[in-house]
This record gives C-alpha cells, structure tokens and sequence, in this order.
C-alpha cells in the first residue's frame, strides 16, 4: 500500500510571514500549498485577504483557494473533504498554511461528531461558569484534555447527558504538534501596518466595490472578513479611508492575538521566534532542518 503522505503545516498569526516561507519551501521541492485559511476560500477576496498572486499560483499548485463567491457558506467539514482530496492526490508531500486554528485543529485531530443539540439544554449549560461546567463533568468521572475550554466541557455534556460516548481525542492528553512563526509584538504590529497600507494602494476599495456589484448579498463570514467589513463601511459613507485602515489595523492585532493564544491553547506548538534579520530562506532552511527534507 502506497503510504499516505504527510503534512508539512506552517502556522502563525497574520502578517507573520508564513505564506512567503511555505511558498519557497514548495518551489524548492515541488509540493503543493494547501491553504488553511477560512477568507482566501472566497473568489474575488484577492487584496484584503493577501491571497497569492497569479504569478505564484503559476508555480506552485494551490488549493483551498477560490472555492466559493463570498454569498457562499463554507465549514471545516467542506474544507477537511478538500484536504483529504489534495493528499489522496498527492505523491510526497503536502505544505499546509494559514490563519485558522481551525483548520489545523480538524486536520490533526478529526472533526468531532455531531452532537443532537437539545436548545434548552445548551442554553442551560451555557448559563455556568467554567467552575459550574467542571464540577458537573466530574460526576460523570471524566476528564478532558482541554479542562479550560467552556465550549468543549458544554459538547462533552451534552454527549454525557445523552447517553453517547465521547470521542477518545478529547481525553487525550497530548496535543497534535505544530510548528508556528512569531515575531516580538511590535515588530508583528509594524508588519500589519504596512500590509494595510498595501491593500488600499492595491486597490482594496475598487475590490470591493466590484464584488458589491457581483454578490449584493453576501455570508455572514464573508461580511465580517477584517478588511472587507471596513472598506465596505467606507464606501457606503459610514467612515473616512482612514478611519477605515485604522479599525482594520486594530481589528487584525486583535485577530493576530487571538491566533496566538487558540495555537498555545490547542496544540503542542513549537514557536520558531523571527528577528528582522531572519529572511524567507534562512527561516525555510530552519524548518528543512526541523523536517528533515
């Protein structure tokens, strides 16, 4: 039996730099990029979402790219289909990289099953504090890998109070490994500065403008995508264009800290720490190594 060929996964929060260095990595050795990125699936979301140019589509193959128009509803299920059809497809290797946790989480782990959701019950649960939610789990005499993660201790519940085993990777102790860039915080700051300013001299706003035209109505996530939701608030008369790159500013330092913290959270992740005298070939060299490729 051919053997399955392995993931090479390169996270980090945005703006780290994780696409230029994947994008050397599998020019050097001819893989594909899968990308793991929850906004670059919406055709037409090219600038504010630092999607890769054509030219760098043309040598490498790409997927995760361009799979629905932003009035599309995309989940992890629709994405984990896909990536199991890259890898079946795939002879050696795979490189995965992007922004969202998770992504990674269900590429690693398996997506968890489906729980019947009884509303009240949920409600209920939700109603607890994390104290409440713990105290409730240890008279069933279990006990989870992730103890500090409210959302997962209510879907343990409602698996226990319902008579259904739970899956054996919550119990789990260890955490899947990922590798993950990160930069000293201002430095990572400066680089989302700069990559707003890109965006609205690339022509962020005439990006927008043509998918208004294109899909009037729009998903819910496509809507909120940092970037988009301000450009769109800017051209409809509610901001300046300054206003506008700075809430997108705020809004992604918040996102690039929110990233961190789920990566520390959900996985054994090795940080590899940039300085800015790191380059895009000294980093890949580091993860050659770390890989052994």
């Amino acid at each position: 039996m051919t053997p399955t060929p392995p993931w090479y996964c390169l996270a980090g929060a945005t703006a780290s730099g994780k696409s230029a260095v994947t994008q050397y990595l599998a020019e050097r050795h001819g893989w594909p990029i899968l990308s793991a990125d929850a906004m670059l699936i919406y055709k037409g979301m090219d600038i504010g979402t630092a999607k890769p140019t054509i030219a760098e589509r043309t040598r490498v193959p790409y997927f995760g790219l361009d799979c629905v128009t932003p009035a599309d509803d995309f989940n992890a299920h629709d994405w984990l289909r896909d990536a199991q059809r890259v890898q079946a497809a795939s002879a050696e290797g795979v490189f995965v990289t992007g922004g969202t946790g998770l992504y990674y989480s269900v590429l690693l782990r398996g997506l968890e099953p489906a729980t019947p959701v009884d509303p009240e019950r949920r409600a209920a649960l939700e109603q607890l504090s994390l104290e409440e939610l713990q105290a409730r789990l240890a008279t069933y005499s279990v006990t989870l890998a992730d103890m500090q993660n409210p959302r997962r201790l209510i879907r343990a519940l409602e698996h226990l109070e319902q008579g259904l085993p739970l899956p054996q990777s919550w119990r789990e102790q260890t955490k899947p490994v990922l590798w993950a860039l990160r930069h000293e915080r201002s430095l990572l700051h400066a680089r989302i500065a700069q990559r707003v300013e890109v965006m609205y001299k690339e022509g962020l706003l005439e990006e927008v403008r043509a998918l208004v035209d294109s899909y009037p109505t729009w998903s819910r996530t496509a809507l909120q995508a940092i970037g988009y939701a301000e450009a769109l608030a800017c051209l409809q008369g509610r901001c300046t264009e300054a206003e506008a790159k700075e809430r997108t500013i705020i809004r992604t330092r918040q996102l690039a800290k929110r990233q961190e913290t789920y990566l520390r959270g959900q996985f054994d992740t090795q940080w590899i720490e940039v300085t800015p005298c790191d380059t895009v070939e000294t980093i890949a060299h580091r993860l050659e190594t770390i890989w052994k490729l």
